[in-house]
């Protein structure tokens, strides 16, 4: 099992995020726990589409920060940050109001890489939205 870092906490994770994309767009981590986190995402007008329904981006942007965000978490000791070097998603639903919550859950965490899947679900009913899946690269000091 990985070592969370313990400077890395839901607090500094929403506060890292706020002015950027995620606070923009309203993603909120809620919990980190080992080889997990959870966030969550209340639906606005900005995430939908102009056809009416969620925006696919707005559904990766929660997945992937959810992602980035546990990364972050756990990266090695010693490593200085990371990258996504490749992202895959597919949708299955959609809701229109609400929120859409995320699990992010460690499927590989090595040296260099770490993989994660997430999936994002409705969160009043549980119904899944969107299976994600990313590759991170661990940068190290130069």
């Amino acid at each position: 099992m990985s070592k969370l870092r313990p400077e890395v906490s839901i607090e500094a994770l929403n506060e890292r995020g706020s002015d950027y994309l995620p606070g923009y767009l309203g993603i909120e981590a809620i919990e980190i726990a080992p080889e997990t986190v959870r966030s969550r995402m209340p639906v606005k007008k900005l995430h939908i589409a102009p056809n009416d329904f969620l925006h696919a981006a707005s559904v990766v942007a929660l997945a992937d920060t959810t992602c980035g965000y546990a990364t972050i978490a756990h990266l090695p000791a010693g490593a200085e940050s990371f990258t996504t070097i490749e992202l895959k998603s597919n949708h299955l639903g959609t809701i229109r109001e609400g929120a859409v919550a995320c699990v992010a859950t460690a499927q590989h965490l090595g040296r260099n890489t770490q993989v994660w899947d997430a999936v994002v679900t409705d969160e009043a009913s549980g119904k899944k939205i969107a299976l994600f899946r990313c590759t991170q690269m661990i940068l190290w000091p130069r």
